[in-house]
């Protein structure tokens, strides 16, 4: 089984399983599809603000995220085979740990129900990752995570400009910082694949709702804690870009 694994990974690499990643990759945000009937409709009204069906939406998706992109991080960082896939490791599960503790924070405080296993979509990303090894598993997991977190940025703005619940509206601002941070340390993997990464956010495929909903937790589950290792920090906000030699040069002739 692990040869076979091995063998399509391979594949993967010259482009040959673009339809196959593609499917795994849809839908846009963190693999959970929507599932509210009517967006806008206001489901309660807090102390925070009124919360939409679509914010709710939203927090459990966020939550489903650090299910599976949390362990896949754990396991760059002790399989990954270069500096950079290690330390995309780390960013994605600090990065994710924290967005965890603000999900948890804020859901007691807004009524939501948290997930604590991923989709079976989402399982399957990090089963696929799992059943390769060295370059592959850098490869393959990167090229994954990329297409994903590249896909997130129309649900996380829309969600920004429209709610009304300041606890989601930063709970907003956080999750596009660490996106944003997760795609840059990606990229600095040099492993993305971007013609393929590109074909498949723009053409996702539909998928089943069963495999793309986290099951709801066990009646009295304990909810489930994505703790930050010791010793490891990084930071995870928004990268700021360089400035731009012909901008800088432009300020500094300007004598302001």
């Amino acid at each position: 089984m692990r040869v076979s694994q091995r063998s399509a990974g391979t594949v993967f690499v010259i482009g040959g399983m673009v339809l196959t990643l593609a499917a795994l990759a849809y839908p846009a945000l963190i693999g959970v599809q929507k599932t509210t009937t009517d967006p806008e409709r206001i489901i309660a009204n807090t102390r925070y603000g009124p919360l939409t069906e679509a914010d709710r939406d939203f927090v459990v998706k966020v939550r489903a995220a650090g299910l599976w992109e949390h362990p896949l991080g754990l396991m760059a960082m002790e399989r990954g085979t270069t500096p950079a896939m290690k330390e995309a490791g780390t960013h994605l599960v600090v990065g994710h740990s924290r967005l965890d503790a603000s999900c948890r924070r804020i859901a007691p405080e807004l009524g939501i129900t948290l997930p604590n296993q991923a989709s079976p979509q989402q399982q399957q990303f990090v089963a696929t990752v799992d059943g390769s090894d060295g370059k592959q598993f850098d490869t393959t997991a990167v090229n994954i995570m990329r297409v994903t977190h590249g896909q997130i940025f129309p649900a996380i703005a829309k969600i920004r400009a429209t709610t009304r619940n300041t606890l989601v509206r930063q709970l907003a601002d956080q999750a596009n910082d660490t996106v944003l941070d997760h795609i840059t340390v990606l990229e600095k993997t040099d492993l993305v694949n971007y013609d393929q990464v590109n074909f498949q956010q723009t053409s996702p495929p539909k998928m089943p709702k069963d495999q793309t909903t986290p099951p709801p937790p066990q009646p009295g589950a304990p909810v489930l804690t994505l703790l930050q290792p010791k010793g490891v920090d990084v930071d995870t906000a928004a990268p700021t870009p360089a400035a731009s030699p012909t901008i800088a040069s432009a300020y500094g002739s300007s004598g302001g």
